[in-house]
């Protein structure tokens, strides 16, 4: 098969361009994710809503995000991955439209649920690109710097959604996310697709890896420290939606704000934690990881360990003290993202990067937060409306859970990356993985 040509040299600092336009990317797809949380009081008054049914509209989100990345996961492996991205910016930006445009429950709900097949066909093949920009010794921090953009899309969907729904009313939320959209669909079709192993030290560097089958694919489960990511990941998600979702809601009833107030507030806290502790997250993790190979799993473990305390303080305090402890807690809950982003492809080959995160999108989606912010929303209807203990039922236990999965991948993360790229260097485009010496 032969290659693209833009697959040739690239130019000095090329690198750093693919990952401005890829955080912008990601800032968009969290902006537009997050919105409609920051909307949810006055579409839930407009169409006369349980908390149970706001909640379904995350849920109908993020169940067709992990089941649709299956199939662009796939192809992520297969195919051009700046195509896949392109059309998966422009599909969830007229979905974000056309959220706008419903006029009733079931209309918003379906068009929630196309953003869903936007975005799952983005993450896949964006995560492969870029590890095939930056080598493993930088990856934690790239991966950590894209991240940022999921702290400041969540940010200006809470804030910015907020300000708009309670000005021009919810329906121009949705509106003014949108166009930016159509100009990085753009900027990512015009991107130079690298080559699979570009960066690795020993190896091949292939085009298209056209012979990656399902049974690899599956296989990917048969790495320890891939599975424990993904469990301690599935576990997390739970926590990290239902919070989010719920955040601007909480803070209206608990402490009696405006709708506008509430998502500033709520976006101010996740941008400014959600930033230190992911660009904290991966710049300790690089640092670690030269002293301890498992390194990127111990700073994500610290965080979720941190997390379970501060955030049942938070839950259960005053407004003085609830904001200085959530604040702590964003901070720790986001230390795993680049880490855990740049583990989960050091251990696998570089012609089956997006099938790992397409099985980390399924797996911990359908299992983990997809029903997250209904259940929520379900238990807090259960106890008369209240968030509060529901919140609190749900989140300091499962941040433990978490840190538990977390601890299982310490002894297997050097065994697993030094599998790989063993099996790498001897030349096989396509690797299934094999048994390292942690699984024996």
């Amino acid at each position: 098969m032969s290659r693209p040509p833009d697959n040739g040299a690239v130019p000095k600092g090329y690198a750093r361009y693919i990952l401005a336009v890829m955080v912008g990317i990601n800032f968009l797809n969290y902006l537009d994710r997050w919105v409609a949380s920051a909307a949810a009081p006055l579409i839930q008054k407009e169409f006369t809503l349980s908390d149970f049914e706001v909640g379904l509209l995350g849920t109908a989100f993020l169940l067709v995000y992990a089941v649709a990345a299956l199939p662009f996961g796939f192809w992520a492996d297969r195919g051009v991955r700046k195509r896949i991205i392109g059309i998966g910016v422009t599909i969830w930006s007229l979905a974000t439209v056309v959220s706008g445009f419903a006029g009733s429950y079931v209309q918003l709900f379906l068009s929630r649920a196309v953003l869903g097949i936007g975005e799952a066909s983005y993450y896949p093949a964006g995560t492969s690109l870029m590890s095939d920009y930056f080598p493993r010794e930088t990856r934690g921090r790239a991966m950590s710097i894209w991240g940022a953009g999921t702290a400041f899309g969540i940010a200006v969907g809470f804030a910015g959604g907020g300000i708009v729904a309670e000005r021009f009313g919810w329906r121009y939320a949705f509106y003014f996310t949108a166009l930016p959209g159509l100009v990085f669909a753009v900027l990512a079709f015009t991107m130079r697709e690298p080559l699979r192993g570009a960066v690795e030290r020993l190896g091949p560097k292939v085009d298209q890896a056209g012979q990656v089958t399902v049974r690899a694919f599956l296989h990917l489960l048969r790495i320890p420290t891939l599975r424990w990511t993904i469990l301690s990941q599935t576990v997390l998600f739970f926590v990290l939606a239902s919070n989010a979702f719920w955040l601007p809601t909480l803070l209206a009833r608990r402490f009696d704000m405006s709708i506008g107030k509430a998502g500033t507030l709520s976006g101010a806290v996740i941008v400014l934690g959600g930033l230190i502790g992911t660009l904290g997250g991966g710049w300790l993790a690089d640092r670690w990881a030269k002293k301890s190979p498992n390194g990127h799993v111990k700073v994500g473990m610290m965080g979720f360990l941190i997390a379970s305390v501060t955030i049942c303080v938070a839950i259960l305090a005053p407004y003085a003290i609830f904001l200085p402890f959530f604040f702590i807690t964003v901070v720790a809950m986001y230390m795993h993202s680049g880490p855990f982003t740049a583990i989960g492809q050091n251990v696998v080959s570089p012609t089956l990067r997006a099938s790992s995160v397409t099985l980390l999108l399924f797996i911990s989606h359908v299992f983990g937060d997809s029903y997250s912010t209904a259940a929520v929303g379900a238990l807090s209807d259960a106890l008369g409306k209240n968030l509060q203990v529901a919140l609190l039922i749900t989140s300091t236990p499962l941040l433990l859970v978490a840190a538990g999965f977390a601890a299982l991948a310490l002894r297997t993360c050097r065994p697993d990356v030094e599998a790989m790229e063993a099996t790498w260097a001897k030349g096989r485009p396509v690797v299934v993985p094999v048994e390292s010496p942690a699984q024996v």
